[in-house]
């Protein structure tokens, strides 16, 4: 059986996309998040170990619990995040 998240985000745009995502922030503790591309791309940075991953509707992101972490936009994009309390099938 596969992990369901517990809470989504609203679907953002290039101008909802709210700001503090674009700024250095942590997941909570406890508590995994899978970014979701639906529509173009973002590059998500980890700032620990620092990586940069291009995400994409083919490719999301694994946020780890507490890992620091931050998006860019590459052009017009509808991305949302789920959130779980377990690790996700992803």
């Amino acid at each position: 059986m596969s992990v369901q998240p517990y809470r989504s985000t609203p679907v953002f745009d290039e101008n909802t996309l709210p700001a503090a995502l674009r700024a250095r922030h942590d997941t909570k503790a406890g508590v995994w998040g899978v970014i979701r591309v639906i529509e173009g791309r973002l590059r998500l940075t980890y700032l620990d170990p620092s990586r940069d991953v291009e995400l994409d509707p083919e490719t999301p992101g694994l946020l780890l619990p507490g890992q620091p972490h931050f998006v860019a936009l590459l052009g017009p994009v509808k991305m949302r995040i789920d959130f779980y309390d377990r690790p996700p099938d992803v």
